[in-house]
C-alpha cells in the first residue's frame, strides 16, 4: 500500500500565478490537450508522421474536446456541488440522473469502461458492483480526475481520496490508481510544486507494487531522453487497446516530465506519441496547465475551445471548462477546514469507504456549503486488472 507520509511538502502558491489562474490552466489545458490529441488517437508515431509530419497544432478543421472533456466537466460539476462531502451515493445518483436513465442519445466517443458501467447501472447493479466489467482498468477515471486536484489544491492525498470515490462507480484496481495519480499530481501542481514533486505526489498515492507505479517509474527514468524513450519504456507493444490506465497515465506524466512542465512541449510530446493520444495529452495538459497557469496555454489554442457540444454526454452541452474551474475554486474557498487533515496539517492516510445512506439531489449547477464532519476515506481496492500486464514486445514505431 502507498503511504501518504512520503508525499513531498507542497509549497503555498506564490508569484504571479494565482489559484484561479492555475485552476483555469488545469481544466483549459485538459480540453486543449484533448482537442489536439483526438485526431491522433489510436495511432502509432510512424502513422502520425506519415499523415501530418510532426503535429505542432490543431489538425482538425473544428477542434473540440471528446468524451475526456465532457466527463471531466461532469465530475467537476458534481464535485463543485458536494465538495469534500462527496460520497459514492452522490456519484452513482449523478450517473443515473445525467447519463444512464436518459434516452441513449448519441453517446459518440464513450469509452469501453463508460459503456460497461452504463450497462451495469441500467441492469440495476449498484456501485461498486457497477464497476465490474472488462475495462475497469481503463483510463476513463484518469481522464476526468483533474477537477479533484483543482478542488484539493496542495492536498494530493485529499485529491486522491475524492478521485477514488468518483471512480468507485466505474473503475477498479489499476483504473482507480491511474485516476488517483492524476488527481494527486494536479493537486501538487496547483500549489506550485516542482515537476519532480508533482510526479512524486502521484507515486505517493498509489501502491508501490502496482502496475501504475511501475509504469510511472519507468517513464520517469526515461523522461530525460525524450518521447521515444518514454514510449518505449511504457507502451505494451502489440496490445490492441490503448486505454490502459497504467500506460496512458505514465505516458502523460512522462511527457510532462520530459518537457519539465512546459505546456506546449508537454502536450505536443503526448500527442505525437500516439496511442490514447486525446487522454494522454489531456492529462499532460492538465498537469502543465496547473503548473504554468492559464497564460501558459498558447492563445490560439485556448481560443479554439468553446462550450462542449454534448457529443458524448448531451447533458453537458453548453458548459465550458473555465466555468467549471471557477466553480471549483469558489467551492474550495467556501469549504470548512479539511476533515481529512490530522493535527499539525499532515494529511491522514486513506481509509476504507462507507456507503452513504441516501442519494443527492440531481442538479449539478451552482455550489452548496460542504457538510461538516469527517468523511471516511476510500482507497482503491487492490485487485488484479482484468487485462494482466504483459511483457512489452517490439511494436513497430
Amino acid at each position: 500500500m502507498a503511504s501518504t507520509a512520503c508525499i513531498p511538502p507542497v509549497p503555498a502558491s506564490q508569484g504571479a500565478v494565482g489559484l484561479r489562474d492555475r485552476a483555469r490552466g488545469a481544466l483549459l489545458g485538459l480540453a486543449v490537450g484533448d482537442a489536439l490529441g483526438a485526431p491522433a488517437e489510436n495511432m502509432k508515431p510512424s502513422e502520425i508522421r506519415a499523415r501530418w509530419g510532426r503535429i505542432t497544432g490543431y489538425v482538425a478543421d473544428r477542434p473540440a474536446g471528446t468524451d475526456d472533456t465532457e466527463y471531466a466537466i461532469f465530475s467537476g460539476l458534481l464535485l463543485a456541488r458536494h465538495g469534500a462531502g462527496l460520497t459514492q451515493a452522490h456519484v452513482e445518483t449523478a450517473w443515473h440522473e445525467w447519463i444512464a436513465d436518459r434516452e441513449e442519445g448519441p453517446f459518440r466517443g464513450a469509452g469501453f469502461s463508460e459503456r460497461g458501467t452504463l450497462e451495469n447501472l441500467r441492469r440495476g447493479l449498484a456501485a461498486p458492483i457497477s464497476a465490474q466489467h472488462r475495462h475497469a482498468w481503463s483510463d476513463g477515471l484518469a481522464m476526468r480526475a483533474a477537477p479533484h486536484g483543482v478542488f484539493a489544491a496542495g492536498r494530493p492525498a485529499e485529491a486522491a481520496r475524492l478521485a477514488a470515490i468518483d471512480g468507485s462507480v466505474s473503475h477498479e484496481g489499476e483504473g482507480i490508481y491511474g485516476g488517483q495519480a492524476v488527481a494527486a499530481g494536479v493537486a501538487a501542481a496547483m500549489a506550485g510544486a516542482s515537476t519532480v514533486a508533482v510526479v512524486a505526489s502521484a507515486l505517493a498515492v498509489v501502491p508501490d507494487d502496482s502496475w501504475t507505479a511501475r509504469c510511472l517509474r519507468r517513464a520517469m527514468t526515461a523522461a530525460h531522453r525524450g518521447e521515444r524513450a518514454v514510449r518505449s519504456a511504457v507502451v505494451i507493444g502489440g496490445y490492441p487497446w490503448t486505454d490502459l490506465a497504467p500506460e496512458a497515465v505514465a505516458l502523460a506524466f512522462g511527457a510532462y516530465a520530459a518537457a519539465d512542465g512546459d505546456f506546449t512541449d508537454a502536450v505536443l510530446t503526448a500527442v505525437n506519441m500516439g496511442r490514447d493520444a486525446d487522454t494522454t495529452a489531456a492529462v499532460a495538459g492538465a498537469l502543465a496547465g496547473a503548473t504554468g497557469g492559464v497564460h501558459a496555454i498558447p492563445p490560439d489554442w485556448a481560443a479554439a475551445i468553446g462550450p462542449v457540444r454534448g457529443t458524448c454526454l448531451p447533458t453537458m452541452a453548453g458548459h465550458h471548462v473555465l466555468e467549471v474551474a471557477d466553480l471549483l475554486t469558489r467551492a474550495a474557498r467556501q469549504a470548512p477546514p479539511d476533515a481529512t487533515r490530522a493535527p499539525g496539517g499532515a494529511e491522514r492516510a486513506p481509509r476504507c469507504p462507507e456507503r452513504a445512506p441516501h442519494g443527492p439531489e440531481p442538479a449539478l449547477r451552482g455550489t452548496e456549503p460542504v457538510p461538516h464532519g469527517p468523511e471516511r476515506v476510500p482507497h482503491a481496492p487492490e485487485q488484479v486488472p482484468h487485462c494482466p500486464e504483459r511483457v512489452r514486445s517490439g511494436e513497430r514505431r
